[in-house]
């Protein structure tokens, strides 16, 4: 097991980061991927209402994304600090427990979709008109969330165990999978929105094939057996850490759902199809950032469990500057090319003209929201908890929510566009101030 530890160890920062970035920015960018390539097929294939009612089925695929990212955080977290601490029977437990837990969750939560996805489906603002689309396409796509969401926790467990190019490696075969079945059933067989369905489950499916051969792999490496494993302690303490994570993530769907109902009455389905397009398009720079701040994680929490203060502080400058490059050039690509982007899956100039107008406002700042998030992942991390708790919901829930309220009702649509701006710079300037408390207060605790 010692030999695990070499990569947090010989390796300086930067390329540390680079490493477990990667895999990070993949896993949340492949798991949200699928609705994405989905939506480019049926919209350029199908119609507008197409891409309408996928916008509505998004917040429901980021809801099972969500329990995933939670589990598997929670879980590298837990095993990365156990590293650290050089407790390996530990790094066996919580793996175990990550496994089972996922599994529970991944049946549960699908069951409950389905039996209640009706009033589900109207209350994130669908239309009469929308409505048996959006449900053709969730019916079948909750058959292979039990497989994208293994393939995440497992993912995030290998890259805490030092090898995150297994994560790369499946995600792509699923994200290529996927891309090549819907040409074949969208394009080729005019199956509409059910192909691009059943081709997001057929690819899930293949990539979480590949992550399980190789979990096996690692698991003779590390004595580890299968067997599920029925630890409450651990359990909470996995839910705890990666809790915030599944607030970030389920934030966006609940704003998306929020938008929706506020904005059908002023806008229509054209408002619907608006939110969709710019949620799928602003979701990749979102991710790019979340998933190199949650490749920061596993090398923080091993120097915080290591008692490294200075290699922490290290690993978190490094991070900021990486992440707001990151975001600056993003932002300057999109900014550029947002015609482009948007008319490769919109066929409507109208709707065109007006998604290009509205997204342009909701990321004219977005750069410096890299910091916001950053400061989410330090806290869990070094196991401040309620910390990461309260930044997590406080862009989207604390602030966003009375904000675009407050807006859309004396503004109209252009409200909620203008929200995204001011949400993002206030949420940047308190993330700050909560990176430079959690260094400090850690630097003096250690010195003690």
């Amino acid at each position: 097991m010692d030999g695990r530890q070499e990569i947090f160890q010989e390796e300086n920062v930067l390329k540390l980061l680079i490493k477990f970035a990667i895999p990070g920015v993949f896993t949340i960018l492949v798991s949200e991927l699928y609705n994405m390539v989905d939506t480019f097929f049926v919209g350029k294939y199908v119609d507008a209402n197409a891409v309408g009612a996928l916008g509505i089925a998004f917040p429901i695929q980021r809801l099972i994304i969500a329990v995933s990212l939670m589990i598997g955080v929670g879980a590298s977290t837990s095993v990365s600090r156990a590293l650290g601490e050089k407790k390996y029977k530990k790094v066996n437990e919580n793996i175990r427990n990550a496994i089972t837990l996922g599994i529970v969750a991944s049946i549960a939560l699908p069951i409950l979709i389905f039996i209640f996805n009706r009033q589900l489906i109207y209350s994130l603002g669908a239309s009469d008109v929308i409505f048996p689309i959006v449900k053709e396409y969730i019916d079948i796509v909750l058959l292979g969330s039990l497989f994208l969401s293994l393939t995440n926790i497992l993912g995030y467990c290998i890259i805490a165990l030092g090898n995150p190019r297994v994560t790369v490696i499946s995600l792509s075969i699923g994200a290529i999978t996927n891309i090549i079945v819907d040409y074949i059933l969208v394009v080729k067989f005019n199956m509409g929105v059910k192909g691009a369905a059943i081709s997001t489950v057929i690819s899930q499916i293949i990539g979480f094939t590949y992550a399980l051969y190789k979990m096996y792999y690692h698991s003779k490496e590390i004595d580890l057996n299968f067997k599920f494993k029925f630890d409450m302690t651990i359990w909470k303490t996995i839910i705890s850490i990666g809790f915030a994570t599944f607030i970030v993530e389920i934030s966006d769907a609940i704003v998306i759902g929020l938008l929706n109902n506020l904005l059908l009455p002023y806008g229509g389905d054209m408002a619907i199809i608006i939110v969709g397009a710019i949620t799928r398009v602003s979701m990749f720079m979102y991710i790019t950032i979340i998933g190199i701040s949650a490749g920061m994680q596993p090398l923080a929490a091993y120097n915080y469990g290591a008692g490294d203060s200075e290699k922490l502080r290290e690993v978190v400058n490094i991070t900021i500057k990486v992440t707001f490059i990151t975001a600056m050039v993003l932002w300057a690509l999109v900014m550029i090319f947002t015609n482009q982007i948007f008319n490769s899956f919109i066929k409507e100039p109208d709707i065109l003209v007006e998604t290009v107008k509205a997204f342009r406002r909701t990321i004219v700042v977005f750069p410096i929201i890299s910091i916001y998030y950053v400061s989410i992942y330090y806290n869990q991390a070094i196991n401040k908890a309620k910390v990461s708790f309260f930044l997590s919901i406080y862009r989207q829930l604390l602030l966003f929510i009375p904000i675009v309220i407050i807006l859309v009702r004396f503004m109209g649509v252009n409200g909620a566009w203008i929200t995204y701006p001011i949400t993002d710079v206030i949420s940047a300037i308190t993330g700050g101030i909560y990176i430079r408390r959690g260094l400090s207060k850690y630097r003096t605790q250690h010195d003690k």
